[in-house]
Order: structure tokens, then C-alpha cells, then sequence
């Protein structure tokens, strides 16, 4: 595999400077933001599950059920499988979360192999999971994986970000902000992290988990 990862903060702050120079709106997004965050999570089964708790609540809903599910100690394949619907539940998993959440727990998938592999065969491998969508397929290889060209366009938070920050008339959609961002290549995930920091800043709330 020859992609670029971040690591480092160092790297971030590579991805920034030649986004700023790319494009003047990203220069002056970054003079309100300061530097961006790291935003690097462990790979692994742990990190897809919180994904898929943070899907379609807010980062303090998502936040509180994780928490609720580490005290039960119900955050590894085995525990979820072995658990009842009412132990998932009772820790605020909704019906169709529990179902995604077993199928990932049965899913088998190879964690330390993913690591080697294209962003693309990542994505493919994730999204065969129930519950995994492009979106959560993205956000695990932009965090878990540290690809540097990740961007997630269906990221509501983003298309809002970038709405306000390229003065848009309205927010733009999946397939337009994926083209939007075509140009913000080799650093999209980089994008992706100004976007959702430029968010809290202008809207003072969090984008993103």
C-alpha cells in the first residue's frame, strides 16, 4: 500500500499549510481554528462499535451510551454477542443498533489486515457489515487508519461547515461536496478536520465525535 498516513500532529499541520495555500477560505478558517487536532483512534473492533452508537444521535448522546456500555463492559465481540437485547438496551442501543451491533461482533473481520490495505478494499470490506455505511467506512480509515485522503462528504456537519465557509446558497450534497473536494487532494481528511473544527468554532458545538 503507497498512501500517505498521519501519525503525527506534525502531519497535520503539513496538510493545513498546503491547504492554506491552496485555498484562501481554508487560510482564514485556519486563523480561527488554530491548529487542528490529531483526531487518531485505536484501529479495531471498539472503534467501528462507537461508530455505529454515533450514528444519528449527538456526540453527547453518543458519549453517554459508550459510557454506559463500557461500565456494563459490553465493548468486545464475545460480550456483545453473549449479551441480551435487554443488557444492549438498557445502556440505550436501539433495536436496529443491537442488530448492527452483533453483526459487526460476527462480521470476523481482520483487523491488522485492514492496515495493509487500499483505502478502497477498506471501505469495501467494512461496508459488507449491517450498519456500516460509506460514512462510518470513511471516518474509521480517515481516524483508525490515518489516511490522509479521507474525506467523508456525507458528513451532515461538514456540509454545513462548508456551506458557511465557501458561502453557499444552500448546503451541498454528498456527490457535490465529494467533487468539492477533489481539489483538496493529497490532504482530504486533513479538509475533513478544519471543516469539523471550523464547525464547532462557528456554530459552538461539536461535529463530530
Amino acid at each position: 500500500m503507497d498512501e500517505r498516513i498521519i501519525h503525527s500532529l506534525d502531519c497535520v499541520a503539513e496538510g493545513a499549510a498546503h491547504l492554506a495555500s491552496v485555498e484562501p477560505r481554508f487560510a482564514r478558517a485556519l486563523e480561527l481554528t488554530g491548529p487542528l487536532p490529531l483526531r487518531r483512534r485505536r484501529d479495531g473492533f471498539e472503534t467501528l462499535l462507537i461508530a455505529i452508537v454515533s450514528q444519528q444521535v449527538s456526540v453527547a448522546a453518543a458519549d453517554a451510551i459508550w459510557n454506559r456500555l463500557k461500565a456494563a463492559r459490553l465493548t468486545g465481540p464475545r460480550k456483545v454477542l453473549r449479551a441480551s437485547d435487554d443488557d444492549l438496551r438498557s445502556c440505550g442501543l436501539s433495536r436496529q443498533k443491537i442488530r448492527y451491533a452483533r453483526a459487526l461482533a460476527s462480521a470476523g473481520i481482520r483487523f491488522e489486515t485492514l492496515r495493509e490495505e487500499p483505502t478502497d478494499e477498506v471501505i469495501r470490506t467494512l461496508v459488507e457489515v449491517p450498519g456500516i455505511g460509506i460514512w462510518t467506512a470513511e471516518i474509521y480509515a480517515m481516524f483508525a487508519l490515518g489516511r490522509a485522503d479521507v474525506f467523508a462528504p456525507g458528513d451532515l456537519a461538514l456540509q454545513e461547515s462548508a456551506r458557511i465557509l465557501f458561502d453557499l446558497d444552500a448546503r451541498p450534497g454528498e456527490k457535490a461536496l465529494r467533487e468539492m473536494a477533489a481539489p483538496w487532494s493529497p490532504w482530504r481528511a486533513v479538509a475533513a478536520r478544519l471543516l469539523w473544527s471550523y464547525y464547532r468554532v462557528v456554530k459552538d458545538r461539536e461535529g463530530i465525535r
